[in-house]
């Protein structure tokens, strides 16, 4: 067994314009301050990483390590959710998904496509140049528009997403196997891989490829009323990163998983800060330790009630706490007899 490393903490909710969230600098020593042990780091904005440049550059992956450590700090992983939703969009989402994108590929899906394919390629190499081994991103998605089957589904359509699905990540796959780095996909809504019988259909699109992993999130299928404990009994093996994060479901007499179109702040599921929801962490952390995940525990913070820093400082404590230091012995070694055939055939029975 290992012990979990942590307590990590997503940048991704706090980055803006103001300080301390402004700078790689500036967000630092705030989460060393707060006791945090490792940021993950989302690759988009160029005050925080310039991916390829960190790809590209050993040099500038050793500096920005060492400015990281300066503060006491190491990288957990680096996250490309955004780039890896542009992977896969269904023409219905992208004027949504467009906002992700640069300008210079927006309205133009193909386009769009090869840029995020390049940013991931980028990500695996800037990953192995920082000394990381696990990454996290999004699958994208072909088929979510479909995910309640009215109208009926047409025969082989699902078999056909996935099999195309496939077809774009294999190559990624690839060249992350290249680079030594587990591709961490984060089982979410609005991805095609969104519970566990998703991830195997397009495992079995990749060969069952064994940079194919997870990042495990129990907050989504505490929204989907999937049992996210026996999950890792199923899933362990794949899950090579973790988000900390709460979530609540309180179905009415009006509103269930769907959430009625409804606001964050008034569907029956919603996400909380850690130790605000439903999410038995005890039992979590409990079973990744017993599974020997050697990842890092990273709170992300997304809560429709609480303050973002509150949350922040709070969840350093939180994780701490349930980060078990795994037991070195057997806690009844002091009665051991030792190894003896003799001994062992006269309490068997055996002459």
């Amino acid at each position: 067994m290992t012990t979990i490393k942590g307590p990590a903490i997503f940048l991704a909710q706090f980055i803006s314009d103001k300080e301390p969230f402004n700078s790689l600098d500036n967000i630092c020593k705030w989460a060393a301050a707060l006791g945090y042990k490792a940021i993950q780091i989302p690759t988009l904005d160029s005050r925080f990483i310039d991916l390829q440049k960190a790809a590209e550059s050993k040099t500038y992956a050793d500096e920005l390590n060492g400015k990281i450590k300066s503060y006491g700090l190491e990288i957990s992983e680096l996250s490309t959710h955004l780039q890896g939703q542009l992977i896969a969009v269904h023409p219905a989402y992208d004027d949504l998904f467009d906002a992700f994108a640069p300008d210079a590929v927006k309205k133009n899906s193909k386009a769009r496509q090869e840029w995020a394919v390049q940013q991931l390629k980028y990500a695996a190499k800037a990953s192995q140049n920082l000394g990381l081994d696990a990454h996290a991103t999004f699958s994208g998605s072909l088929l979510w528009h479909t995910f309640h089957p009215w109208p009926q589904r047409p025969e082989g359509l699902v078999e056909q997403g996935f099999t195309e699905l496939g077809k774009r990540w294999l190559p990624i796959l690839n060249y992350f196997d290249e680079c030594g780095i587990d591709v961490c996909y984060e089982i979410h809504p609005g991805e095609d891989l969104f519970d566990g019988i998703t991830y195997e259909m397009f495992l079995e699109k990749v060969n069952n490829h064994n940079r194919a992993c997870l990042l495990y999130d129990p907050s989504h299928f505490v929204l989907q009323q999937l049992d996210y404990l026996q999950y890792i009994d199923f899933y362990h093996e794949r899950i090579k990163a973790f988000h900390v994060k709460d979530a609540e479901f309180n179905s009415t007499g009006k509103q269930g998983t769907f959430g009625g179109y409804q606001s964050w702040l008034n569907r029956a599921g919603r996400y909380r800060s850690p130790g605000d929801g439903q999410v038995d962490f005890k039992k979590i952390f409990s079973k990744l330790a017993q599974y020997d995940y050697k990842g890092w525990a990273v709170l992300e913070w997304e809560c429709c009630i609480k303050n973002q820093e509150d949350g922040a400082r709070e969840g350093v404590a939180f994780i701490k706490d349930h980060i078990i230091k795994v037991t070195e012995k057997a806690f009844d070694d002091f009665a051991a007899t030792g190894a003896d055939k003799n001994i062992n055939n006269r309490i068997l029975g055996i002459d």
